[in-house]
């Protein structure tokens, strides 16, 4: 249990906060999405324009499921919350952190949801998207950061005092 685990959109700074987590703890740093690349041995967006969105997911909750860890900073693809069996896996590791941002925002931080590799089906609006996903963000996090701006160290100090109650 002395993992954290970092989810929230894309954009929202999982991979920019948890490297600069794991080092104001000492802590090792992980990106989930990085891992699944090189164990698929190809991008995020071409798993998902190969495999579609629902093989995409299966393949990353098998992968996230898998992550062994400890006292790392893990930070996880847009679309981990899909995976039921990964989601349980990290909740069973360490301590789960939303980090939310506004939808405005997230938009203004986006520029291409392709190369991105967003989960995101035919038809689903930005939007949408965003709507579904915050419902189950919520519904695993231990933790919820709310913060617009952003400000690592702002972050990273509501994080910190989050952890210690």
């Amino acid at each position: 249990m002395n993992n954290i685990i970092l989810i929230g959109m894309p954009a929202s700074g999982k991979s920019t906060i948890g490297v600069v987590l794991a080092k104001a703890l000492g802590y090792g740093f992980i990106d989930s999405d990085l891992i699944i690349q090189a164990s698929e041995k190809r991008k995020l967006s071409e798993i998902i324009e190969k495999e579609g969105i629902d093989g995409f997911i299966e393949v990353e909750n098998k992968i996230n499921a898998s992550i062994v860890a400890e006292r790392c900073v893990i930070s996880t693809g847009g679309s981990a919350i899909y995976g039921a069996d990964a989601m349980n896996h990290f909740k069973e590791i360490g301590t789960v952190v939303y980090l939310k941002v506004d939808l405005d925002e997230i938009k203004k931080r986006i520029n291409n949801l392709h190369k991105r590799g967003v989960a995101i089906r035919d038809g689903q609006t930005f939007e949408d998207l965003y709507e579904e996903r915050c419902k189950l963000y919520e519904k695993y996090a231990d933790l919820t950061i709310y913060e617009n701006d952003f400000n690592a160290e702002k972050i990273i100090t509501k994080i910190e005092n989050g952890l210690a109650h």
